[in-house]
């Protein structure tokens, strides 16, 4: 493994929302980039433990935890910092979309409080959990929230989700100037539209198909994938960006740029 690889070396790191999709591509980024550990947390435990055992489990474990459950989160980062001595990067990736387009005039109130749940309380109680660890073991580490191009605009339908990700914002933005006298970083990330699992469910299409379905969002070549947004969690992971704070790094190939009023 050459020098370039080793962005992550000697480094600890949780992903909630580990077990598919862009947490799935970043777990395995975080050990290509010699992580010392990388913890898949998640809700999909068959999913998990196949993904762990894939990559390793001299390296890589799976906990079942639900972020919507702050005893979950408060367990999978004392259980972390317990059997790996500390806690260097979290990636709060979970999150949820509602199957019905939550349009203002059909909003589900009880669906939008479902979602919340988990993409803001949830994402709150993991940043919150993980800071604490990191202050009490005078950690340096870097905290990431996922967040998306929907923090920053406004969508046709999907209102609950994109509300919540301009919470995410909010959180991140707030937590950033709380944290830095401690060292420790706080930024998000802002994928555009990429065929994970879940959006291809939601869209009822194979990847390759949704990949089509969504070439001509993007004005850069090629089509958005997990590793690309991957690729910028390691980034903001590792000392790379270690004068980095408060920033939402957006990957969307210039379709907000473009597309964006403000």
């Amino acid at each position: 493994m050459g020098e370039s690889s080793k962005k992550l070396e000697g480094k600890v790191a949780i992903i909630t929302g580990g077990a598919s999709g862009i947490g799935e591509a970043t777990a395995r980024h975080f050990i290509n980039h010699a992580a010392r550990a990388v913890i898949i947390a998640d809700v999909q435990d068959e999913k998990g433990q196949e993904l762990a055992e894939s990559i390793g489990l001299d390296q890589c474990v799976y906990m079942h935890c639900d972020v919507s459950n702050e005893d979950h989160i408060k367990t999978l980062i004392e259980t972390t910092v317990k059997t790996y001595g500390q806690l260097d990067v979290m990636f709060c990736n979970a999150g949820i979309l509602n199957r019905s387009q939550q349009t203002i005039l059909d909003f589900d109130l009880s669906q939008y409080e479902k979602l919340f749940s988990v993409n803001v309380c949830g994402t709150a109680a993991s940043v919150k959990h993980a800071a604490r660890a990191m202050v009490e073991g005078k950690v340096k580490g870097s905290i990431i929230c996922m967040a998306s191009v929907a923090a920053s605009m406004g969508y046709p339908q999907y209102t609950d989700y994109t509300m919540s990700k301009h919470a995410v914002l909010g959180l991140m933005r707030s937590a950033s100037k709380q944290l830095g006298g401690y060292g420790i970083r706080v930024n998000s990330v802002s994928p555009g539209l990429v065929a994970t699992p879940l959006a291809c469910r939601m869209a009822g299409m194979e990847v390759e198909e949704l990949e089509r379905t969504i070439q001509s969002s993007y004005y850069l070549n090629g089509v958005l994938k997990v590793k690309h947004v991957a690729d910028a969690v390691v980034f903001l992971a590792s000392d790379e960006s270690d004068f980095i704070t408060g920033h939402d790094l957006v990957v969307d190939g210039g379709y907000k740029v473009i597309n964006s009023s403000s």
